[in-house]
């Protein structure tokens, strides 16, 4: 797998998440004050950079290669699975398309916020939970592949993207195309996680590393034809 590739993978994954965390972030911010929130931030990502190193160095002690892709390879496949089945249930409208702004409101209101320590820990959770994602899929991909310096550089690109414009809009990141960018990465680690698991197995790709965009863009076209065999009325929308 080349190194845009796992960037790529990367960095959208990690946009998605990150978004979600700065709608946290903001509205702690505007609770305690920048600073204290910053700092809960901040913490939560030096724990997730230090899980980052010490994923990639227990993956590189096993030392059995074939197990560890396969095991990386069901993680995958479970974790595409996953997003590409919320996306495509809420492109079918089957589920409510995730609001970042009635998500931001909600949190303002919360009774958690009203006390220092306990906004701080809001955030700090806020940002470790959603940075967990990030992790995995940067640890299975750099693990997988040999690219883990990469794949941790697109994330921190993501995040440094994603924390420039919220800063520069003080607001909720609500436009973002989370349901799109979750499909595509949906597809797309789906296809990683059965490339590396069937050859784990013992599978042979007659195509070779040239079966990995196949695969992306069958399970692309399949959540379409799912997408349009499941679409329901405006009425139906799960809310």
């Amino acid at each position: 797998m080349s190194g845009v590739g796992v960037m790529l993978a990367s960095f959208l994954t990690a946009a998605v998440e990150w978004v979600e965390a700065f709608t946290i972030v903001l509205a702690v911010a505007l609770a305690i004050g920048w600073r204290r929130a910053g700092l809960a931030g901040l913490a939560a990502l030096a724990l997730l950079a230090a899980l980052t190193a010490f994923g990639s160095g227990a993956v590189r002690a096993i030392g059995d290669l074939h197990a560890i892709q396969l095991v990386i390879g069901v993680f995958l496949m479970l974790f595409g699975l996953r997003w590409l089945a919320k996306a495509i249930a809420r492109g079918a409208g089957r589920r409510a398309l995730h609001d970042e702004a009635a998500a931001f409101a909600a949190l303002r209101g919360s009774e958690a916020l009203a006390e220092t320590r306990g906004a701080m820990l809001v955030a700090f959770q806020g940002v470790l939970l959603e940075g967990l994602e990030v992790w995995l899929i940067v640890v299975a991909l750099g693990a997988e592949t040999g690219r883990t310096g990469q794949a941790a550089v697109a994330a921190i690109v993501a995040l440094a993207v994603v924390m420039g414009i919220g800063f520069a809009l003080r607001a909720p990141l609500a436009r973002v195309p989370e349901n799109a960018i979750k499909f595509v990465v949906g597809a797309a680690i789906l296809g990683f996680g059965t490339f590396w698991s069937l050859d784990a197995l013992g599978y042979a790709w007659p195509l070779g590393e040239a079966a990995l965009p196949l695969l992306m863009g069958f399970y692309a076209l399949g959540g379409l034809v799912a997408i349009r065999a499941l679409r329901a009325p405006a009425m139906e929308i799960a809310r």
